[in-house]
């Protein structure tokens, strides 16, 4: 199994308290290796909450994530940095790139902790050109557009060859068509690079490409489409 949730339970402010908020209700899920997969559900009803925990950014209050069964909610603090950093690339809603640096430079950043990687800087040239961005790799992002500017965090996401891609509303601040183009360029990642996806998305448009569409609504996560 590639990557599986046992009785995932998740909420905010202390248990058993008066203040407690469940936002995630002992939910399991199974995703085999290259699957792509959708999560809808209304806003607030724990997507990102869900992605993240997957992500290794947060951690559940019951039950265990098991990636190509290794249980990573029990990995210490640099155990988790190393995995995220090497497993797990995060396409947000916002690209988050570094004003004060290029194209190519917040490509790269994921890989500076690994000293040794002598093949980074191809690997990004190589990735760069494939989403059509080679004219742009010396523009800072300031100059780019939105989609422009979404294509490089893909790419700077998948610098590191992860295994798993997490994308969390990552067409919420493209218009239509750059959004069709950017899911077509994750979709076309995880067919042709095998990698596998998961995404969070309101568009129930977008989401029917994937291979199998989840809600999340109540705490709880139901199948709802399996192509």
């Amino acid at each position: 199994m590639f990557l599986k949730l046992e009785n995932i339970t998740k909420g905010y402010g202390t248990p058993q308290s008066a203040n407690y908020q469940l936002v995630l209700n002992n939910i399991s899920l199974e995703v085999q290796e290259g699957e792509s997969i959708a999560i809808i559900g209304p806003s607030g009803s724990g997507k990102t909450t869900l992605l993240n925990l997957i992500g290794s950014l947060d951690h559940p209050d019951k039950g265990k994530i098991l990636f190509k069964s290794r249980d990573i909610t029990g990995l210490s603090k640099n155990e988790i940095v190393k995995f995220r950093n090497k497993e797990i690339g995060f396409v947000f809603q916002m690209h988050h790139l570094l004003p004060q640096c290029t194209l190519l430079e917040n490509v790269l950043l994921p890989t500076l902790p690994d000293k040794e990687d002598t093949g980074a800087q191809q690997r990004a040239e190589a990735l760069i050109k494939r989403v059509g961005l080679w004219e742009h790799q010396n523009k800072k992002p300031q100059l780019l557009s939105g989609g422009e500017c979404q294509r490089a965090a893909v790419v700077r996401a998948m610098i590191n060859n992860p295994g798993l891609l997490l994308a969390d509303e990552p067409t919420g601040a493209l218009d239509h068509e750059n959004a069709v183009h950017l899911i077509d360029l994750l979709i076309e990642l995880n067919r042709t690079d095998k990698v596998t996806l998961l995404m969070v998305t309101h568009s129930g448009e977008l989401a029917e490409k994937m291979d199998k569409v989840f809600r999340l609504k109540d705490g709880k996560l139901d199948l709802i489409n399996d192509s």
